[in-house]
């Protein structure tokens, strides 16, 4: 198999080869079709986001493919069924498991994931356990389905929003492949003319053209206030703290993105009293993935094409060519295809 391996220590990626794993009895290995590059896994590259403590790690956590071998005591899937794969679980055995907040728990969530703590989709082959490994419907094809697991995390997001009611001014700041998706969704649930997407970057500006979903496209510098949602997508304090003047009187802050762990802003404490504003924060995508398989269902004819969402797929040679047209900007998303 070939697979990118990560030196912890050493901050550095490299294309290594090794023997194909075989699974545990309760194992599945799947044969890796696509795993997209998210925000995060730039952010662990940098040595600015929490991971695997030591040794080497094969990270990717958004990724589809076919199953190609199973455990022993595997029942629910067979050899040569399209899968996406849930990287996040809980422990099963703590008070946040129990009342269904895995993403609380300290050793599940975040704290757990594939691709983060255990070795992900950036490889030919995977081994994760039966318990997150979901099938694909038949009408929709593997690429798109490397898209299930950031669906299933706005899915997360919608529920604790509440929903967007139609109608509602929406901002989103950050048009990278979540800003995208976002629209997406918002567009879906039927809002229209009402939504904004805030990106300083001009070629992000113009893919999200691409989707004609009818959206106004602006500078962060050329924002109004008036809103009734925001939604971050950036990661960027800075982004944040320009968006609650934006909010209108009982408005909402979603923090979306995933911000570096040290990135701070600042905010009046007069104004959330004055205006009654609400900060919400969303943390992966607890018991929601099979919400992200039915977006993903819903979504794939209309919104998921991978030109117009600005995605571009690479081989894992190319890794470095993917990281660096995703940094800056050239494209929303990279995909990885095996």
């Amino acid at each position: 198999m070939e697979f990118l391996s990560f030196d912890v220590k050493n901050l550095t990626l490299s294309l290594r080869k090794a023997e194909i794993p075989k699974p545990g009895p309760n194992d599945v290995r799947i044969k890796v079709a696509y795993c997209g590059i998210c925000g995060t896994d730039l952010h662990i590259l940098e040595g600015a986001f929490p991971c695997k403590k030591e040794g080497f790690l094969t990270l990717g956590h958004e990724f589809s493919g076919t199953v190609d071998a199973v455990g022993t005591s595997v029942k629910t899937v067979k050899v040569g069924e399209k899968v996406a794969v849930d990287p996040n679980s809980g422990c099963n055995t703590c008070n946040f498991c129990h009342s269904g907040t895995y993403q609380f728990c300290s050793a599940g969530g975040i704290n757990s994931t594939i691709g983060i703590y255990k070795d992900g989709g950036f490889a030919t082959h995977a081994i994760v356990p039966e318990s997150q490994v979901h099938l694909i419907p038949d009408d929709v094809d593997l690429e798109q389905a490397a898209l299930t697991e950031p669906l299933s995390c706005l899915a997360h997001g919608w529920d604790i929003l509440d929903g967007v009611p139609v109608g509602s001014n929406v901002l989103i700041t950050g048009a990278g492949i979540i800003g995208i998706l976002w629209a997406c969704l918002l567009h879906l649930h039927g809002l229209r003319k009402t939504v904004t997407v805030s990106e300083p970057q001009e070629p992000r500006r113009k893919l999200l053209s691409n989707l004609d979903l009818d959206y106004e496209i602006k500078a962060p510098d050329q924002l109004k206030e008036g809103f009734d949602v925001a939604i971050d997508c950036s990661g960027s304090g800075p982004a944040m703290e320009a968006a609650i003047p934006l909010l209108g009187r009982g408005g909402r802050l979603c923090v979306f993105g995933i911000a570096n762990p040290k990135a701070k802003f600042c905010i009046e404490p007069f104004q959330i009293y004055m205006k009654e504003l609400k900060i919400i924060g969303v943390n992966i995508n607890p018991f929601t993935f099979p919400k992200g398989l039915g977006l993903l269902r819903a979504m794939a004819e209309r919104y998921l094409n991978y030109e117009k969402l600005g995605i571009k797929v690479f081989s894992l040679s190319q890794y470095r060519e993917a990281l660096d047209s995703l940094k800056r900007g050239h494209i929303s998303k990279a995909v990885f295809k095996m």
